[in-house]
């Protein structure tokens, strides 16, 4: 399965914020639109970074309280793992894997086209699962 085919199943909206919104209003966006994380996108349409529950958690601990007034932009991870509509779901769950991360935005020419989460990947990979024993159940059957 690619990632295009995922997209097609679950939509291509992403939840976006601009690096100068204060770490509070980021944690209202993430409970207002049910995600775990967040494109930052640069002026120019591009990503300027990602920001996750996981990033906000570990400032606090790290900087205390203060981090909340502060920008988007100081706690946001900039070095954005991502992947195209051609890539394999397998490709993206070795990626997530290997790098640690459970959101990896989906870019077509530069641009911001989706997001995939591990929980998109492990939903997709459990129907692959299901529909590989509804196979071998009726080949079994017709004995």
């Amino acid at each position: 399965m690619r990632i295009e085919d995922l997209l097609r199943g679950k939509g291509t909206a992403v939840a976006t914020v601009a690096p100068g919104t204060t770490v509070t209003e980021l944690l209202a966006g993430l409970a207002k639109h049910n995600v775990g994380a967040m494109v930052v996108t640069a002026e120019d349409g591009g990503i300027a970074g990602i920001v996750s529950e996981r990033d906000v958690v570990r400032r606090l601990n790290d900087h205390g309280p203060s981090i909340l007034d502060g920008p988007v932009a100081d706690i946001m991870t900039k070095l954005v793992a991502s992947c195209g509509p051609q890539d394999s779901v397998d490709q993206l769950s070795v990626l997530m894997t290997e790098r640690r991360i459970r959101h990896v935005p989906v870019l077509v020419e530069g641009k911001l086209a989706g997001i995939v989460s591990i929980g998109d990947v492990v939903k997709s990979r459990m129907e692959q699962l299901e529909k590989s024993q509804e196979q071998l159940e009726a080949y079994i059957a017709q004995g």
